[in-house]
């Protein structure tokens, strides 16, 4: 078997949700059969094992050079290829082809990620607008996967493609506590995400008004304006109990999490929420969206609350006080 794993959507700054989900499972699957990277920049293979083989191709994001890729991959005699994304070229190939469905939030909130091009914004917002780009493009893969039961579920119920749906789970890259956390260190809140509409961070900040005792740190990178947007109309006494760290090494982050009160998230939509295993991972409460993938995710370990709801939040909050 000459197999070939798609690593041109790590990130080489720092990981998002799907980079991370790249760099780990190739991580696991390298242990157990040979395979070989397939990168556009070589600074990628610095999130992956030492010594990994790989090839470099074209950028992921431009789609001409995406559609000559089955034929290089043709001329090099792969046999099974596998993407961490549904867009992957596939017109010509000879391979068997595994795609990835992560989840599908942005058929539902179509604003693409300020960080893409004008002409990667419009594709997205075009590819976004029904379901047939991607029933193609998983109809054209031989195996399709998903990183959740939930995700599964939508991707049958949608009648998304014909092949055979499989259940990649994320996990936590963080190291596991050796101890069971009984009294928490401090009372600060803790926010790992993005800062998109539909992550509903406005009602976290709006709530910490009615948490005197509590600080709120938000842990990702954020644009000034949308920190702005934020913060508008926010009193200066609660400002100051809000901090920004504007992204963070994943040291600090677990620094954070261990000495933070809880996780918290009021998102609307999520597909999966490896922030939520990440403090579980630590032994930190999570305070969550009543949502379906958070329910598979924390089971009876999350504290939920309604996402439309700041006093329902704060109650959620309150509960977990020793």
């Amino acid at each position: 078997m000459t197999f070939f794993f798609d690593c041109r959507f790590i990130r080489v700054d720092h990981h998002d949700g799907i980079s991370r989900f790249s760099a780990e499972l190739f991580s696991a699957i390298s242990k157990q059969t040979n395979v070989t990277a397939l990168v556009n920049d070589v600074a990628q293979l610095n999130s992956l094992p030492n010594g990994t083989k790989h090839l470099l191709v074209n950028d992921p994001t431009n789609p001409w050079l995406e559609l000559w890729l089955p034929r290089k991959l043709n001329q090099e005699g792969a046999t099974v290829v596998f993407s961490p994304m549904q867009t992957m070229g596939s017109v010509g190939k000879k391979y068997r082809l595994i795609l990835t469905l992560h989840d599908l939030i942005y058929y539902k909130h179509r604003k693409p990620p300020s960080s893409l091009s004008w002409p990667l914004r419009l594709a997205w917002r075009l590819f976004h607008l029904s379901f047939t780009p991607v029933r193609i493009l998983l109809n054209r893969a031989d195996a399709v996967v998903t990183i959740s039961e939930t995700t599964k579920g939508q991707i049958e119920a949608n009648r998304l493609t014909r092949n055979s749906v499989h259940v990649v789970h994320n996990a936590s890259s963080l190291a596991r506590s050796e101890f069971v956390k009984t009294q928490p260190q401090s009372k600060n809140l803790i926010y790992m995400g993005s800062f998109m509409p539909y992550k509903n961070v406005e009602v976290l900040i709006e709530s910490m008004a009615q948490l005197p005792d509590y600080t709120l740190t938000l842990c990702s990178k954020i644009e000034p304006g949308r920190k702005k947007q934020l913060l508008d109309g926010v009193a200066a006494d609660v400002i100051q109990r809000i901090h920004f760290t504007n992204g963070l090494s994943e040291s600090k982050y677990q620094e954070i999490l261990d000495d933070g009160f809880a996780l918290v998230t009021a998102s609307k939509d999520e597909g999966f929420g490896i922030p939520v295993i990440e403090a579980m991972s630590r032994s930190v409460p999570v305070v969550i969206s009543d949502l379906p993938i958070f329910r598979e995710v924390a089971a009876k370990a999350g504290s939920y609350f309604d996402p439309e709801s700041s006093k329902g939040f704060v109650e959620a909050v309150l509960q977990l006080e020793p």
